[in-house]
């Protein structure tokens, strides 16, 4: 793996571990929505992951095509350019569901180089 690819791996896992820290403690999502400060610092995080979904080599992208990079960027795309449309319940699904399986991904990524 290449020294960009492992930094842009560092990159997410601090991203996601913003996310984490930033939802815990709310109960659910119109609870988490309500805290703006909260909300939007996780909005950011999730632009933050989905550019650096766009920064990995092509060879590291295909040799870890488990990950649905496209959605990935696609997420961020509708974060960055459709904020208001956002739908909190569907952040907080991601959150709680599929950061966490990320997270996972990528600790076995950086392992195994």
């Amino acid at each position: 793996m290449s020294e960009k690819d492992k930094l842009n791996i560092l990159t997410l896992l601090d991203a996601i571990e913003k996310i984490a820290r930033y939802s815990a403690g709310y109960k659910n999502a119109d609870e988490f929505y309500e805290n703006e400060r909260d909300f939007d610092a996780s909005m950011m995080n999730f632009i933050i992951i989905g550019a650096m979904g766009s920064r990995f080599s092509d060879k590291f992208i295909e040799e870890n095509s488990q990950i649905d990079w496209f959605k990935i960027r696609g997420f961020r795309n509708i974060v960055a350019h459709n904020y208001f449309g956002i739908d909190a319940e569907e952040v907080w699904q991601i959150i709680k569901t599929h950061l966490p399986k990320l997270e996972k991904e990528l600790l076995d990524i950086l392992k195994e180089s």
